[in-house]
């Protein structure tokens, strides 16, 4: 969870390039990747939480293996799920207020078993510590993202 924590400070810091933007890298600013990027935190660890881990399914999905070998997410394969993309006026008050509501979040993890776990919509249900590889693995990802808009 320090990675992720890690991660989190480093979107953090690029809340002052909000408004930047590269339409040859993403249709989208780095405000909506910060924001999806926590929102993703947020609505997983809740779904972490709530769901009963008794009703946990195994199921081989052949694309998380993939992407769990190359190590990264390809992009432009995805696509963000409506209840992950942000809804709401983007601005950096509201970033830097949702990035410590996300920090508390993470912090809750450690207060679940192991056998918690969430529905991903391409890898199929993962418990708490693939949850966690791919919160790493996504954050990883749109921080990526940002960092070669701003270079831009």
């Amino acid at each position: 969870m320090n990675t992720l924590i890690k991660h989190l400070e480093q979107l953090s810091a690029h809340i002052v390039s909000l408004e930047k933007s590269n339409k040859n890298i993403s249709a989208v600013n780095v405000g909506w990747h910060i924001e999806h990027t926590l929102l993703a935190i947020d609505k997983i660890i809740a779904a972490l939480t709530t769901l009963n881990p008794k009703d946990y399914k195994w199921s081989f999905k052949p694309f998380k293996y993939i992407v769990r070998t190359m190590g990264k997410i390809p992009r432009g394969k995805g696509k963000a799920p409506k209840q992950v993309q942000p809804s709401i006026e983007i601005t950096a008050e509201s970033l830097s207020a949702h990035v410590t509501q996300t920090i508390k979040n993470i912090n809750s993890l450690s207060t679940l078993s192991k056998n918690h776990y969430f529905p991903h919509p391409y890898f199929g249900h993962l418990k708490l510590k693939e949850a966690i590889w791919f919160l790493n693995l996504h954050a990883k990802h749109h921080l990526s993202i940002i960092q070669d808009i701003i270079n831009s």
